[in-house]
């Protein structure tokens, strides 16, 4: 039985009351879900298992940048990650601009983060005796303070902690902030591994892989739940997509299942908790897709530790405001305001609560491609994106006139985020992405996917598989970018993907529409997704970021192979790459962004070398990621993380920034007609360009 309710006029905490009351009736089962809309708490318990929490109310001081909220409109969000601040670290700002923008929001930890239970700076005189349970429950506290902080302006704002059953057969702790009950998270307290590689089977990595039948809980010292328990390997994936079921996500954030291996050690590069999480949720909405009744959703995955070694790609202002919520999280000023002996945040990181560079940037692990919006052979439009592990679709009619029609779900699961398309040269249009094979832990893997109109204007064929360059999942975690796509003037078409071990790899589709063998182009530190377009002569020219500069690949000719990779000459980039051809000549121009600031960079290129000087667009609301839209117009991602548009500006001169109100995920598509973009509610949206 599913029961729905109409959201009543109530002030916050009316609403929250109503909620738990609720609950009550239906029995806070799963068999009984609560869905409210937007702006209220979903699947509440009964209020007699509410513990509160409250301490003095402390002020904090004001984030570092003001930003205006957002209109939301049925957009709800969850965040699952193992650790206690892996949303701070590697999803801010992206958190804290839902937060801002009053959309629901559930955070979803798995562990509860122990490690070895001292509470204490590195290197202080004085450390506290092992307690993981107290250690568990700090972190809690930060995590709460720095929520609440975010949400409110005041990290003692209180919270109600409530205890929930799980799908998996054991009991969760939900918190729920009380002056803004949209906000929520939920515990489910798992072991963690306590090593960032080394060997544990007891861990997540243990659980997904076998080597293990359960994993333990590891209860926080004040949490409500009140027994141990355990949790097999389907019990877990039961779990979240029980609470996915419960909160009704339209956008689900979770951390990077393939950041790779080390090449040289074969060690991982992110922690084994953070990759097996990541699986595990993967399973879950993998699971979640099959129901019914449930909201379209879209997904983010977000790269880990690797992110630190990589240029900055958040301006001072938004580094700042996510440096603080960190230190509140830190409990830098160990003033114990959250009256708990356990300690109000996590002093392990309070030492160094940047961490490794991770407060100065956000890096997407998929969906940075901006070539998801095709025009068809009748002047019409076709947009191109993931929606429930399946390939959504909308059409606009050619002429400017009339509504974008879609989306239509094509058959076929498993689709990771974020899809690219490009027009074959009979007319047709052919969308390609990764999908992932979730049968096993031993057939886990990603590999290169592919459709195609079966005649131009007309219905999409079934996926074909072009496989992957990589061998296996245990040689690189199955680390492949999303593809790049681009024909030549002989109507070849080149399929481009970074391979696990940071080189660039092909497959090409010869005359006969077969498929030749994947080969690699070279390259070396390649990191993010390689781009590519094809110049007025017909040439393609393929772009990949390293850490210092970007190298180019290029045709001579058309139907020409693709030469040895070469240096721009560039400077260094966000790694965030969009390329187009240059009006009116057969030279590309390249979008990038300058590391640690935001700014807009471009430069036109032909044969490999630059043909113009590196412009800068500084200033205006420009933020992170790639650059969409081309043709005159510019979209991308501002600071508030709201979509940004505006006329391409002369050399030296700043882009007039229209700022629209909606957050939105992946990055901008755009052609010369406006710009689409998919918003956190899993519609698409859709900015004309003004004439």
């Amino acid at each position: 039985m599913r029961v729905r309710l109409r959201r009543p006029s109530l002030t916050p905490r009316a609403r929250l009351v109503s909620v738990l009351t609720t609950t009550a009736l239906v029995g806070g089962s799963l068999a009984g879900l609560v869905h409210l809309s937007s702006g209220t708490v979903s699947g509440a318990p009964t209020s007699q298992e509410s513990k509160g929490t409250a301490g003095p109310s402390r002020q904090a001081a004001a984030p570092a940048r003001e930003t205006k909220p957002v209109r939301t409109t049925d957009v709800a969000v969850a965040q699952i990650v193992a650790h206690p601040d892996d949303d701070l670290y590697f999803m801010n700002p992206d958190t804290a601009q839902s937060i801002r923008s009053g959309a629901a929001l559930t955070s979803i930890y798995m562990t509860s983060g122990e490690s070895d239970g001292v509470n204490a700076r590195p290197r202080a005189p004085h450390r506290p005796a092992p307690d993981k349970a107290a250690f568990a429950e700090a972190r809690q506290n930060g995590i709460r303070a720095a929520y609440a902080e975010m949400a409110t302006g005041n990290r003692t704002s209180p919270w109600d902690r409530v205890v929930i059953p799980t799908a998996g057969g054991a009991r969760a702790e939900l918190d729920v902030l009380r002056a803004k009950p949209q906000i929520s998270l939920v515990w489910l307290q798992m072991r963690e591994a306590g090593s960032i590689n080394g060997n544990r089977p007891h861990s997540l990595n243990g659980l997904w892989n076998g080597r293990v039948e359960s994993l333990e809980s590891q209860r926080a010292a004040g949490t409500p739940v009140d027994t141990d328990f355990s949790y097999t390997r389907e019990q877990v994936i039961d779990t979240l997509a029980g609470l996915l079921a419960r909160f009704r996500p339209t956008f689900v954030r979770m951390q990077d299942p393939t950041p790779g291996r080390n090449a040289k050690t074969g060690t991982y590069t992110d922690h084994q908790d953070h990759l097996y999480g990541a699986r595990f949720a993967q399973a879950a909405l993998a699971r979640y897709a099959t129901t019914t009744g449930r909201p379209h959703f879209g997904v983010q995955n977000y790269l880990g530790y690797p992110t630190g070694m990589l240029p900055r790609t958040l301006d001072p202002a938004s580094a700042g405001a996510k440096l603080s919520t960190l230190k509140t999280y830190a409990w830098v000023d160990e003033v114990n305001d959250c009256a708990d002996a356990a300690g109000c945040g996590d002093l392990k990181v309070a030492g160094r609560p940047g961490g490794w560079g991770w407060t100065d940037t956000i890096r997407y692990a998929r969906g940075t491609s901006t070539s998801w919006v095709q025009r068809h052979t009748d002047g019409g439009l076709h947009a191109f994106s993931v929606l429930d592990g399946r390939l959504a679709v909308w059409k606009k009619p050619a002429g400017g006139v009339g509504d974008w029609q879609g989306p239509v779900l094509l058959p076929g699961d498993g689709l990771d985020s974020g899809v690219t398309s490009v027009r074959l040269p009979d007319g047709r249009i052919a969308v390609f992405g990764t999908r992932t094979t979730l049968a096993s832990a031993q057939a886990y893997g990603r590999e290169v996917v592919t459709t195609e109109q079966t005649a131009p204007g007309g219905a999409f064929g079934p996926w074909r598989s072009l496989g992957t360059p990589e061998k296996n999942d245990a040689r690189g975690t199955s680390d492949i970018s999303a593809p790049a796509v681009a024909v030549d003037g002989t109507g070849r078409t080149t399929v481009l993907l970074r391979d696990s071990r940071h080189r660039l790899t092909s497959r090409e589709q010869g005359p006969d529409r077969g498929w030749g063998p994947w080969r690699t182009l070279g390259g070396d530190g390649l990191f993010g997704d390689p781009v590519a377009t094809t110049d007025g002569a017909g040439r393609i020219h393929a772009f990949a970021g390293t850490p210092k500069t970007v190298l180019t690949w290029s045709q001579q000719r058309p139907g020409a192979p693709l030469s040895e990779p070469r240096r721009t000459g560039l400077p260094a980039t966000t790694l965030a790459l969009s390329a187009s051809p240059v009006p009116d000549g057969q030279g590309v121009r390249l979008w990038f962004r300058k590391p640690a600031s935001g700014d807009l960079r471009t430069a036109d290129l032909s044969g490999g070398a630059l043909v113009s000087p590196v412009t800068e667009l500084a200033g205006g609301d420009a933020g992170f990621g790639p650059v969409g839209g081309g043709q005159g117009l510019l979209a991308v991602r501002s600071r508030t993380g709201v979509l940004a548009t505006a006329p391409a500006a002369s050399a030296g001169t700043r882009p007039l920034w229209t700022l629209e109100k909606f957050l939105f995920s992946g990055a901008p598509g755009g052609v010369v007609d406006g710009v689409a973009a998919m918003g956190l509610d899993g519609k698409l949206h859709w900015t004309p360009a003004v004439r």
